[in-house]
């Protein structure tokens, strides 16, 4: 799989996306084995000023992950992502928070066709690896003194599992907007960026085997383009078994930037 173009991960990776119970089970599992215990959305919530906020574009937007914490009383919010199942849920999380609502089926990078300089907030959570190309399309719809606020992982998240297995293709998508360099992409369209840390591991212990296996599971489309994930969830379970504990890398880093 050496070979794989990271494009074709914008087509593959969809389908536990669009299972919106699995994607909240999931969450749940997340949250349960967090060693920060602070809700990330909590931590994103604290860092907009919202009181500057009436307008709001979500990319990758999904079935509303953030929608569901936001304040009320925006006047728009509008999502774009690629999985149009994500439709009903993202409406059904936005239509409280906001006088009018919108959802976009679109594959990014690509234009919005959006007026420039008209969004105060613009978001991009667990997603801009996926579409880096589309930062001057974020610059450009995003207001004079609004926010871009993108959350991303920590290129080492996967060195855990490397210590078993070659992840380069994933690693490749990781790389494509990191924590160690979404810095230097942002910089090229916006005058300021500064950034949040959110330092952060998964821990599992004997009896949460289940838990685990959910996880590898959901993670498959990711994992399935260097490994099988049958293999990667067998083998980590083993592990587990072996040694009662096994602790995985999810430090992740929240970027804010404006023009």
């Amino acid at each position: 799989m050496a070979g794989t173009d990271v494009r074709e991960w914008n087509v593959g990776i969809v389908g536990s996306y669009r299972d919106r119970d699995l994607h909240a089970r999931v969450g749940a599992i997340i949250r349960e084995h967090s060693e920060n215990r602070k809700d990330i959305r909590s931590v994103i919530r604290e860092a907009i000023p919202w009181n500057a906020v009436r307008s709001v574009l979500d990319l990758g937007c999904g079935y509303g992950w953030f929608e569901e914490v936001m304040p009320r009383g925006l006047d728009l919010l509008v999502g774009i992502d690629c999985v149009e199942e994500n439709e009903s849920p993202f409406l059904a999380a936005a239509r409280p928070r906001a006088r009018e609502a919108a959802f976009r089926v679109m594959r990014l990078p690509a234009p919005t066709g959006l007026p420039a300089d008209h969004f105060d907030l613009v978001l991009s959570l667990y997603s801009l690896y996926f579409f880096p190309g589309a930062i001057g399309e974020i610059a450009r719809v995003l207001k004079p003194g609004g926010l871009f606020l993108a959350l991303t992982h920590s290129a080492s998240m996967l060195e855990e599992g490397e210590h078993y297995f070659d992840f380069r293709n994933l690693r490749k998508v990781i790389e494509r907007f990191s924590a160690e360099n979404g810095e230097a992409l942002l910089k090229g369209h916006f005058r300021k960026v500064s950034h949040i840390d959110y330092p952060n591991a998964l821990v599992f212990r004997g009896g949460d085997e289940e838990s685990l296996a959910m996880y590898i599971d959901f993670k498959r489309e990711f994992i399935e383009k260097d490994v099988d994930p049958r293999v990667v969830r067998e083998k980590m379970l083993s592990e587990l078994r072996r040694k009662g504990e096994l602790s995985f890398n999810k430090n992740d880093r929240i970027f804010l930037a404006g023009r």
